[in-house]
């Protein structure tokens, strides 16, 4: 009868892990911390460590490209001034100058 009951008991316990699906779920909430949490100074280094190594864990093949990607520039490109404007206006922009 034990036999019965742990193999009931195992059983309704795979069926709600497969239900639930936590590693999943805390697999995506890792990647979305770490894809859209911003400055990562805001939630301090033991959130920090908590976030990166839950995401190493649940998704290892996604952490490592993370890893080794470049970080991105965060700064936006500064327009460069052309100093013959003048002399390269089409028709089109004179017509607006008296």
């Amino acid at each position: 009868m034990g036999v019965v009951a742990t193999a009931a008991a195992a059983l309704a316990a795979g069926y709600l892990l497969g239900r639930l699906r936590p590693w999943q779920r805390l697999g995506d909430w890792a990647a979305d911390q770490v894809r859209f949490t911003g400055a990562w100074a805001w939630g301090g280094a033991a959130r920090q460590a908590v976030v990166v190594l839950v995401h190493a864990v649940t998704a290892p093949r996604t952490s490592w490209r993370i890893m080794r990607a470049p970080a991105a520039e965060t700064r936006a490109p500064t327009p460069v001034r052309d100093p013959d404007w003048v002399a390269n206006r089409t028709h089109h922009d004179k017509a607006g100058t008296a």
